[in-house]
């Protein structure tokens, strides 16, 4: 395990938020290196003492019993500004790291990848074993992750490469795979001639708040379909890979992403919707509505294709929001209706099919829905009604940040949960053709208040647990 560990955009709100009490936990928990030390990189003046008393501030919550592993992590981090765009300057600060193999975090815009790469490799910190870590997104559009992805294999090579996908790091998320493939109950099930879609939803409470620089350039296609959301599409529709090494699982979600069938102008008024949040009520509090010259999107509804033998004719429905009812990430896979319907109540028509519902936060729930006769009088046991079987632990364990996973793997160089260069491209060419779709077509953005579920024309796309509808899709 390296024990040196750059990072970059130390002052930046992921830092504060999450990479840091991350190191912090870890280091509390004894699962770093004796030797661990944090190299910390800025725009901010600050000297050491200064950023350590920065970020004591941040850090500290008051627990006497975090204390003295608190104050382990600042006297162990020191703290450099640098301007990334200088690579001399960069190559002279930090050449004197180069002791030992270092993981180098790169926790910043990916216009500063290129210019990040090239000081790192002058200070002689990107040579065999080092590593480096890249956060999303890995560029704007296809065109410029392949400008960035070539500027990456110039100075070093793929295997130590990292580029994180924190929901990759959540342990829920990583139940996909043990639900699916663990399973015979559902492996023997999982295609489209039992399948009858499959529901992705990834809402958000918060908004755009903070960021709206960024997410103007960026919306919602681009900053939560392109990654998070598709990554979970790949893992729900990938082969069995041979076993769970980190290649073996890429190349299955390398394929399903290259099965996208890619969006035309035709297809995006029936198989897309767009959306933009104006004023509302978010749990109880008014919010205004996001406001700005481009037509970004904060919210958005599409329908997924994938072209392969397993999944042909069965609809991925991906939705993702700002300033949702409810924060929630969830996946819905319904079944097809039973192909003889023997029962007088309800009709066919009104019957339930079979549905299995992972929620993967904020709650962690798995439940199985079914029709049984439990629930009618012993006269009448041909009545069916909905049951819900719960696969639910209880109480739900602690989970750990998921980036405390990632940072671990990374320190590590295992590289299972983590993006490898090609996943990136065939996503964004999937992402590039749902975007000239929607220029092609003229599909714009349609209003739709804080505090609902996106777009009266989204309803669709939602489960009819979230559209209101009884379960039933319009």
């Amino acid at each position: 395990m390296h024990d040196t560990l750059l990072l970059f955009g130390a002052t930046g709100d992921l830092a504060q938020r999450y990479l840091f009490p991350s190191l912090f936990h870890l280091l509390r928990d004894h699962r770093l290196p004796d030797r661990f030390r944090v190299v910390a990189i800025g725009r901010s003046e600050h000297d050491d003492a200064g950023f350590r008393g920065w970020l004591r501030q941040r850090l500290d919550d008051g627990d006497q019993r975090d204390a003295e592993a608190l104050e382990e992590l600042l006297r162990r981090t020191v703290y450099h500004a640098l301007d990334l765009n200088d690579t001399e300057a960069m190559a002279a600060t930090l050449s004197r790291y180069g002791d030992r193999p270092a993981v180098s975090y790169l926790s910043i815009p990916p216009n500063l990848f290129e210019p990040a790469c090239l000081g790192l490799k002058a200070a002689g910190l990107l040579e065999d074993p080092s590593r480096l870590v890249l956060e999303k997104p890995i560029g704007h559009d296809l065109a410029s992750a392949r400008e960035i992805n070539a500027t990456l294999r110039a100075n070093l090579d793929e295997s130590r490469i990292f580029r994180i996908d924190h929901y990759l790091g959540k342990a829920p998320v990583q139940n996909l795979l043990a639900l699916r493939f663990g399973n015979t109950l559902l492996e023997g099930v999982w295609e489209r001639r039992w399948i009858e879609s499959v529901d992705i939803i990834v809402a958000e409470t918060a908004g755009v708040d903070g960021r709206e620089g960024y997410y103007a350039g960026y919306g919602a296609l681009r900053d939560m379909v392109q990654n998070h959301m598709l990554q979970l599409l790949a893992l729900i529709a990938l082969e069995p890979p041979s076993n769970l090494d980190a290649d073996s699982i890429r190349d299955e979600k390398r394929k399903v992403l290259r099965a996208l069938r890619p969006m035309t102008a035709a297809d995006a008024a029936r198989d897309s919707v767009r959306g933009r949040y104006g004023d509302g009520v978010v749990d109880g509090q008014a919010v205004k509505g996001f406001s700005h010259e481009s037509d970004v999107e904060t919210f958005v509804a599409l329908r997924a294709w994938i072209d392969n033998w397993r999944w042909a004719g069965v609809p991925f429905r991906l939705v993702t929001g700002k300033r949702m009812p409810a924060r929630a990430t969830e996946v819905v896979v319904s079944f097809r209706p039973v192909s003889h319907w023997l029962f007088e109540r309800p009709s066919a028509e009104r019957a339930r099919s079979n549905r299995l519902r992972m929620r993967l936060q904020p709650e962690e729930t798995i439940e199985l829905g079914l029709m049984g006769s439990l629930a009618a009088p012993e006269w009448g046991a041909t009545e069916l009604q909905p049951m819900s079987l719960d696969l639910t632990m209880s109480p739900t364990p602690k989970r750990r940040i998921a980036y405390e996973r990632l940072m671990v793997d990374a320190l590590k160089g295992d590289q299972t949960l983590f993006v490898r260069d090609d996943e990136v491209e065939a996503a964004w060419r999937w992402i590039d053709s749902v975007s000239d779709a929607w220029q092609a077509a003229g599909i714009g953005t349609r209003p739709y208040p804080a505090g609902s579920w996106g777009p009266p024309e989204a309803k669709q796309f939602l489960p009819g647990t979230l559209s209101g509808n009884g379960g039933r899709r319009p």
